[in-house]
């Protein structure tokens, strides 16, 4: 996972772009899996906290059900998340103090 986060953050931070409406369904497809798997390996770490928060944001990206929200809305959600997702691959790989 280590790995994806950091292609992932930018792939969030392109929704900002004029992209095609494919690229969006894309975008909240990856983003429904790669934040269901990071809730259940931090729910098998034990720690609920942030493995409730991911659920929520798979629940949030998910493309099958769509929450509508306005394109702005949608735009700071994306950056907010890239911003946090980076924040963490940092943590992870030791360039910010736990």
């Amino acid at each position: 996972m280590n790995k994806i986060l950091p292609i992932f953050a930018l792939a969030l931070f392109a929704c900002l772009l004029p992209m095609p409406y494919g690229y969006f369904m894309l975008v909240r497809f990856a983003a429904m899996i790669i934040f269901a798997l990071m809730a259940y390996g931090y729910y098998k770490q034990e720690k609920e906290g942030i493995a409730i928060f991911f659920g929520a944001m798979a629940v949030l990206f998910q493309p099958l059900f769509k929450i509508s929200l306005d394109r702005i809305t949608w735009n700071v959600v994306d950056v907010a998340m890239a911003i946090f997702l980076f924040i963490l691959w940092l943590k992870e790989k030791g360039y910010i103090k736990k």
